[in-house]
C-alpha cells in the first residue's frame, strides 16, 4: 500500500481537525499556538512563535512538520551565523576547475528558523528574500524553493544577551507573531505523565499536494464586501485612531500596519473558515486573528514603550471600537 492510500481521506474540515488531534497528542495545551500553525500553513504565511524556553515552540514545529509531511530543516541561529549557512553558495571544486552552487538548509518545505533574533542583521537580510519571494539568488541565479515553503522561527522575549532585535521590515514577513505561555497546573502535571515515559510519536497525515490543494482551497472562500470593509476600518484605525473614536491612542501609535496587514486578515480570516468547516469569511474570523496578525507590525511610541504599553491590548482596544458588520449569507446560494 502507498504512502498516499495509507493517508486519511475526508473533507477538508475533516483532515484538518485530525492534523490538530494528531499535534495534540504530542503537545500538551497550547491550544491556540497549535490552531495558529495550521492556519499559517494554510494561509501560505510565516509564524513567529514568541515565548520563554521550555514551553515548546520548537517540538510544535517539528512535530506539525512531522504530521503534514515534506522536508524539514532546523536552522540553530547564533550570533556567529553568515548568510551562506543557510543560503547556501559557490564552491570551487579544483578537480573539475569549475564553481559548483552548494544549496544551503532553507530549500525544504519546513524551515525551522530556532532563536531567530539570535543572529545578526546580515543573515536576517539573507532570509528577507526567502521569506517574500520564496526563492533565492546566488551568482546571479535564482533558484526556486519547493512548495510549500513555510518559515517557523522562534524566539525568547526576555532575554537580552547576544540578542538582535528583528527587523521591522522582517517582522512583517511573519503572517503571525504568537505568544505562547506557560501551561496551567493541570497541563503541567500531563506534560509529566506523559513525557516522563515513552513519549508519543506523531503519525503523518498530510502530504505536500494535499497540502497544496488545502491552501488553493482556502484563497477560494468567498469574501462578502462588507467583511472587506471591515478589515480596512480596523487597518485605518491603527493610522488614524482619532476618525474612529479613539483619540487615545494618536499618542501612543507611532505608525500603524501595512498593507500585508489588510492582506494577511483576510488570508489568516480565510484560512480559519477552512478549518471551521466553511467558504465564506465572518467577521468573527478576522477579529479571531487579528491581534496575531496586527501587533507585531504596530509602532508604539517611544513614550508607550516607556511606559510599557503591550501592542496586543492596543489592536483589542481597535477591536472593540470598530463594530463588525452584520452579514447574513444565503446558504443556498
Amino acid at each position: 500500500m502507498s504512502v498516499a492510500e495509507e493517508l486519511p481521506d475526508g473533507t477538508d474540515a475533516e483532515v484538518l481537525r485530525q492534523t490538530l488531534d494528531e499535534v495534540r497528542r504530542v503537545i500538551v495545551g497550547q491550544e491556540h499556538m497549535v490552531e495558529r500553525l495550521v492556519v499559517a500553513l494554510l494561509a501560505r504565511g510565516h509564524c513567529l512563535l514568541e515565548g520563554v524556553p521550555g514551553v515548546a515552540k520548537t517540538l510544535a514545529a517539528s512535530t506539525l512538520a512531522t504530521v503534514v509531511g515534506g522536508t524539514f530543516a532546523r536552522i540553530q541561529f547564533t550570533p556567529d551565523l553568515v548568510p551562506s549557512d543557510i543560503v547556501g553558495t559557490r564552491v570551487y571544486h579544483p578537480s573539475t576547475e569549475k564553481f559548483d552552487v552548494e544549496l544551503g538548509p532553507v530549500f525544504v518545505n519546513f524551515l525551522l528558523a530556532d532563536e531567530i533574533n539570535r543572529a545578526p542583521a546580515k543573515v536576517q537580510s539573507a532570509l528577507l528574500e526567502v521569506m517574500a519571494e520564496r526563492q533565492v539568488t546566488l551568482a546571479g541565479v535564482t533558484h526556486p524553493l519547493p512548495r510549500p515553503f513555510i518559515v517557523l522561527a522562534t524566539q525568547n522575549p526576555i532575554e537580552s544577551e547576544g540578542v538582535y532585535p528583528l527587523p521591522e521590515v522582517q517582522r512583517d514577513r511573519f503572517l503571525f507573531r504568537v505568544r505562547v505561555t506557560h501551561p496551567s497546573a493541570h497541563e503541567e502535571l500531563q506534560i509529566l505523565q506523559r513525557m516522563s515515559v515513552a513519549p508519543p510519536s506523531p503519525s503523518r497525515v498530510l502530504d505536500p499536494e494535499r497540502l497544496i490543494a488545502l491552501q488553493q482551497t482556502a484563497e477560494n472562500v468567498s469574501v462578502h464586501q462588507l467583511v472587506a470593509d471591515y478589515v480596512v476600518r480596523l487597518v485605518m484605525a491603527t493610522r488614524a485612531p482619532a476618525d474612529y473614536g479613539l483619540p487615545d491612542l494618536v499618542d501612543t501609535i507611532e505608525i500603524g500596519v501595512s498593507p500585508r496587514a489588510t492582506l494577511g486578515l483576510v488570508s489568516a480570516g480565510r484560512a480559519l473558515a477552512v478549518l471551521r468547516g466553511r467558504d465564506y469569511l465572518l467577521p468573527d474570523d478576522v477579529r479571531d486573528v487579528a491581534v496575531d496578525v496586527m501587533s507585531h507590525r504596530l509602532m508604539l511610541t517611544f513614550d508607550a514603550l516607556a511606559d510599557g504599553v503591550d501592542p496586543e491590548e492596543v489592536i483589542r482596544q481597535i477591536l472593540h471600537a470598530v463594530p463588525p458588520p452584520l452579514v447574513v449569507w444565503n446558504q443556498n446560494r
